[in-house]
Formats: structure tokens, sequence, C-alpha cells
């Protein structure tokens, strides 16, 4: 078990590292800051000054080099717009993230599993068929049209929620839907697929042979070993609760880790992106590695094997 630890562990410190590797490189090809933030206009001895002072006139593997030095030693690198640590811009912005992508991750779970799980165990009924289609259209309708067309709905025809800000806990209810909804959707398609899968298995089969009450057998075989891939999903949606804010908070004006992502990009503030992605990754390795570890407790095949590997 922990060579197996070790070894994910080994990998998550290299997706770490490619994903900053990528986020350094394409930010650099993909404009000068110093034309952005200085604007065209400025004198090139104002433009010059400032690609010194913030090292961009250096080559970039020297640049490279002294940014994963810095994160060695912990520093993020300061905010070209304001001069401020980037890392502070950041957790400053972490709460109001939060305050959205909580609520919509506990609506996805509310909504999306039982939801499969009743559509499976009454697989083409209209139950299922009614689960299925909702599921479909809410999967596949991107965010920010579905973001608009609630606004469109609930705050211009309706008037009964507005449509930004965070004034109110009222300004977070059409976010936290627009971010639950899709999430519930593609949670629900999972769940079904791998209920189905498990009560197509022989050992479900026999275990109703035996007489075995099937509330019991849909409790004790079916949902434990469904819970597996559907905990991959999960996983995946908690380590991207950062990530897949961005869109949302930009149509509602939240102002998150994702607004403020989008704004540094546009300002080619590289220091704070640099910083985001980081974050990002480092949330979406950790949420991999802690259902990687909720595999050998929610399958025994697993710690068994791990057991038989060590012997």
């Amino acid at each position: 078990m922990l060579r197996f630890f070790l070894i994910r562990l080994a990998r998550a410190a290299l997706t770490v590292a490619l994903v900053v590797t990528f986020a350094f490189v394409v930010l650099r090809m993909s404009g000068d800051p110093a034309l952005i933030i200085m604007s065209v206009d400025a004198p090139p001895e104002a433009i010059a000054a400032f690609r010194k002072a913030w090292g961009l006139d250096d080559p970039i593997w020297q640049q490279y080099l002294r940014y994963f030095s810095a994160i060695g030693r912990g520093e993020l690198g300061q905010s070209m717009r304001d001069g401020r640590p980037a890392i502070q811009l950041v957790l400053e912005r972490i709460p109001a993230t939060l305050a959205l992508t909580l609520p919509a991750l506990a609506l996805k779970l509310c909504i999306g599993i039982p939801a499969g799980i009743q559509a499976a165990l009454h697989r083409d009924s209209l139950m299922d068929r009614i689960v299925m289609v909702t599921a479909v259209a809410g999967f596949t309708v991107p965010s920010f049209v579905l973001g608009l067309v609630l606004v469109l709905i609930f705050s211009v025809h309706l008037g009964w929620l507005p449509s930004g800000g965070q004034d109110s806990w009222r300004h977070g209810i059409l976010p936290v839907l627009t971010l639950g909804i899709g999430g519930a959707a593609v949670l629900a398609r999972f769940t079904r697929s791998a209920m189905l899968e498990v009560l197509g298995q022989s050992y479900i089969r026999t275990a109703s042979a035996k007489g075995v009450p099937w509330a019991a057998v849909v409790r004790g075989h079916a949902l434990p070993n469904a819970a597996v891939p559907t905990v991959t999903v999960v996983g995946f949606m908690v380590g991207s609760l950062i990530a897949g804010a961005v869109v949302v908070e930009s149509v509602f004006s939240w102002p998150g880790v994702g607004r403020l992502l989008v704004v540094a990009v546009s300002n080619r503030d590289l220091a704070v992106v640099q910083c985001i992605l980081l974050l990002v990754a480092m949330t979406m390795v950790s949420a991999n590695l802690i259902v990687d570890l909720l595999y050998g407790v929610l399958d025994p095949r697993l710690r068994n094997g791990a057991k038989a590997g060590a012997h």
C-alpha cells in the first residue's frame, strides 16, 4: 500500500510540475505584459524599465528557473498590476468561490446520486426516461447558457432573484443552481451506469436467489460496488471546485477566484495567473490522491491485491 501511495504521490508531483510549466510557457507566448499593463502608447524607456524591473528581458530559461526556485521557497510572486503578493490576492477571493462551489457540490450529490440510483432500480420506466432526458439536457447545455437562461427567467421576467453581485444570500442562488444542475446531471448518468453494471453481476442474482430481501441486496451489495466509479466522478468535481467556477463567476459578476483569473489573464498578470493555476492543479491532484486511497476502502479486492503484492 505504501508503494502504491508513493507512486501516486510521484505522479501527482509530476502533474503539478507539468501544469506549472505549461502555464509558464503559454503565458509568455501570449503577449508582452509590459505592453498590456503600460499600454502601447507608453514611452519606450518606461516599457524597457518595466521589463527590467520584472525580469521580463531575461532569457525565458532564466525566468523559468527563477520561478521554480521561488516556488521552492514558497514565494509565488507579486501582481504586476498593483504590486501585492499574488497569493494574497488569491486567498482574498477563495471564500467567495467556496460560498458558491460548496453549496453547488452538495446540490450535485443530493440530486445526482439518488436520481441515478432510482433510475437504475426502475430501468426503462417512466422515471428512468425522465431522469435520463433531464440528465442529458443538463449535461449538454453549457454553464454560461444555463446561467443566462436562469437570469432571463428568474431575474428579468419574474423579478424574483438578482442577476449578479454578492450583496446577500439571494445573489448566490442562481450561480449555485447553474453550477449544481450540470454536475447533478453528470452524477446521475454515471451513478445509473454504475448501478446497472453492478445489478447485472452474478453475485446479485445469487443473493436474490438465496432469498435475501431486495432492499438488503441493494444496500449490501449493489451500492458499495457502484460507489467506486461514482467516487471517481465526485473526486473530479471536488478537485475542480475552483476551476469550474470561472465561467459562472464571470456570468454573475461574482468576485471569486474564477473572476480574478479572467481579469488576470486579460491583464497578463503573470504571477496571479500562475498562482491560481498552481492552486487548481494542487487541488485536483489532492482530490485524485484521496480518491485513490478511498478505492482501497470501498473495494476489498484492491486491499487484498495490495497485501498480496506486499508478500
